[in-house]
């Protein structure tokens, strides 16, 4: 059974960091772009970052989050990394992958998602 699973989640204020993970079971992600996106109450999902395939796939972040969140992969695992987080940033994040090796359309998987709630 395919499978993604995040983790990571959590209560910070304002300022401080998380690092969320997106382990893949049931199948390999190696070869696939890999995303993060999130959805905040009353707000449609949008993307929040992504890479391609590969241990150094090329990257690209939304403008909101760009130079505060690092996405990074390792084997099955996808990771963000999220810095001087801010309130905006509260929502359910998630993780997809994209069974292709660049990112381009759709997203074939998604995980459940997993909260991050940022106080001020």
């Amino acid at each position: 059974q395919v499978q993604l699973v995040e983790s990571g989640g959590g209560s910070v204020e304002s300022g401080g960091s998380l690092r969320l993970s997106c382990a893949a079971s049931g199948y390999s992600t190696i070869g696939f772009c890999m995303g993060w996106f999130r959805q905040a109450p009353a707000m449609e999902r949008g993307g929040v970052a992504a890479i391609g395939s590969g241990k150094t796939g090329h990257t690209r972040y939304s403008d909101s989050v760009k130079g505060r969140f690092t996405i990074s992969r390792d084997n099955d695992t996808l990771y963000l990394q999220m810095n001087s987080l801010k309130p905006e940033d509260t929502a359910m994040y998630y993780c997809a992958a994209q069974r292709r090796a660049y990112c381009s359309g759709g997203m074939n998987d998604w995980g459940q998602g997993t909260q991050v709630t940022v106080s001020s």
